[in-house]
């Protein structure tokens, strides 16, 4: 792939942290407030990194082109992952980050389910080969979902002894179910410097609660599935509901950034024109017509129906798989994401069963995106 570069803008200003109790309040660069966005910055946690409050997330970026524009509009954290595109992804964020690494704060993640010290270090070895650093700023562990993961021994051990080495400055977790137990426990343990979290203008009540709860605690918190699942439809009219959901997102002061995907300049423009701007009456209006048009579509990853299940089938990581396909409009994403699941826990165990007795308690019909799941997984 041919790099592209555009023209630099010298990154200018850190800003202020204003905040008390751990939540973080919105400073403006004056350098980038003239025509153009504002960029504005919140402090990550007791990271004390200061981050733009529209990160990027670069899980399905090809084009380090758009990558360049985004640090030239003062995007500076960056979140990738190793098992993103099967490597490529972070093969990607290096061609950038190899002549801008001073400019970004990046994250990446170990591969998921590596808990020993080996296995954690040959992904972490070769994220940094991908990248072209010698270190990254936060190394997270990858789809966390039961507690007994973020106390594991060897686990902390091997994070512990990156840290020492100085390839990684900051540690942390990122989760898309079970999250407010996942949040509290890691407020009260007090381990993990930073935890990505999928959160949105659909998200329960009480996940907005742990949250504010793990910020109060020092924990940098990052928002990612911010434009909940950013389905299209004809019903929306002309107008995207991306600005609203990511203005919502970033009203609670316990978010210090969100990592939308982007893979255009599009996007891209779009989405850092949130920053500087507060939430507004239209932007109201177009969530409350946005969220009638998903309510049968998006799973709100809650959990509460999986206990229903008599063959154990994991619904949550089937539906997520699903929102890659129907929102994200990305078939070989939502592939990789059904891949991933155990089989003795994936839609097909759901072929033979006469009757679906699962119910959501947010109207989704599951039999239906179960046998959906099945017709995709079949073609994966």
């Amino acid at each position: 792939m041919e790099e592209k570069l555009v023209s630099r803008r010298e990154f200018l200003g850190r800003g202020v942290m204003v905040g008390m109790a751990g939540l973080a309040f919105p400073v403006l660069n004056p350098a980038l407030t003239g025509n153009g966005p504002k960029t504005e910055f919140r402090t990550l946690g007791k990271t004390g990194l200061k981050v733009s409050t529209v990160g990027y997330g670069c899980m399905r970026t090809r084009e380090p082109a758009v990558i360049h524009r985004a640090i030239d509009l003062g995007v500076n954290y960056f979140d990738t992952a190793r098992r993103y595109m099967d490597g490529f992804n972070e093969t990607v964020l290096g061609q950038v980050l190899k002549v801008r690494r001073d400019e970004v704060i990046v994250a990446t993640k170990i591969l998921p389910n590596r808990t020993t010290e080996e296995a954690i270090m040959d992904s972490f070895d070769a994220s940094l080969k991908a990248l072209q650093t010698e270190a990254v700023d936060v190394i997270q562990l990858h789809s966390i979902n039961r507690v007994e993961q973020i106390i594991h021994e060897e686990t902390l051990g091997t994070l512990v002894k990156i840290k020492e080495s100085g390839k990684a400055r900051f540690l942390g977790f990122t989760t898309h179910s079970n999250q407010t137990g996942l949040l509290n426990a890691a407020a009260s343990q007090g381990f993990f410097d930073v935890i990505l979290v999928s959160y949105n203008f659909k998200s329960p009540p009480e996940l907005t609660e742990a949250i504010r709860n793990a910020a109060e605690a020092g924990i940098g918190i990052v928002a990612m599935k911010t434009q909940a699942g950013g389905y299209a439809d004809h019903e929306m009219g002309s107008f995207t509901p991306h600005q609203a959901a990511l203005k919502w997102t970033l009203q609670n002061p316990g978010v210090h950034t969100t990592v939308p995907s982007m893979t255009t300049f599009a996007q891209l423009e779009e989405n850092v024109r949130v920053m500087g701007s507060r939430m507004g009456w239209l932007d109201r209006k177009r969530l409350e017509q946005y969220g009638k048009t998903i309510d049968s579509r998006l799973c709100r990853m809650c959990g509460a129906c999986e206990a229903q299940c008599p063959r154990h089938v994991d619904i949550l990581e089937t539906n997520r798989a699903l929102m890659y396909y129907e929102g994200y409009r990305d078939a070989a994403l939502a592939r990789s994401a059904f891949r991933d699941i155990p089989f003795f826990r994936s839609a097909n165990r759901c072929a033979d069963c006469a009757v679906c007795t699962v119910t959501c308690a947010y109207g989704l019909n599951i039999r239906s995106k179960m046998a959906q799941a099945q017709e995709l997984m079949r073609m994966a």
